[in-house]
């Protein structure tokens, strides 16, 4: 039987987070492949994140391209709270809540993502739009 569009959007979700994990951490192993990461961002990609800055796909590409073995190797990132919102031919919103644990300290938010078909991504699914809201701020602690 054939993965929905919302199964796809959920496995996307999680296997980019997962690459994230092994980029952001140099754990002595080959760097995954960038390209994951580069051909999931639609051209147009825009990402606003917690802070609410406007970032266009150059700004997110650089970033994550420059964050390559900058983060602890207690670094992890749980994926939950998956939840479609509306999905049509032009793709689909997800919502879904980001935990972060790094360096000793836990963080949580929440982020909607607008993915629409690209059959040159990784899983058939681009990254077209990213809003992400803190939950649980940096600034607290990890209990």
């Amino acid at each position: 039987m054939a993965e929905t569009v919302f199964e796809t959007a959920r496995r996307e979700i999680v296997e980019l987070h997962d690459f994230f994990v092994h980029w952001f951490v140099d754990d002595g192993q080959p760097a995954p492949d960038f390209s994951r990461f580069e051909t999931a961002m639609a051209a147009d990609m825009t990402m606003i994140p917690p802070s609410g800055a406007v970032l266009d796909r150059a700004a997110v590409v650089n970033h994550v391209r420059s964050a390559r073995g900058t983060v602890d190797r207690d670094f992890r990132i749980d994926i939950d709270d998956i939840r479609a919102h509306l999905e049509d031919e032009r793709g689909i919103v997800v919502s879904y809540v980001e935990a972060q644990w790094r360096n000793g300290r836990h963080t949580r938010r929440r982020s909607s993502v607008l993915l629409t078909p690209n059959d040159a991504a990784p899983l058939g699914l681009e990254w077209r739009y990213l809003h992400e809201t803190w939950l649980q701020p940096p600034n607290n602690s990890a209990d």
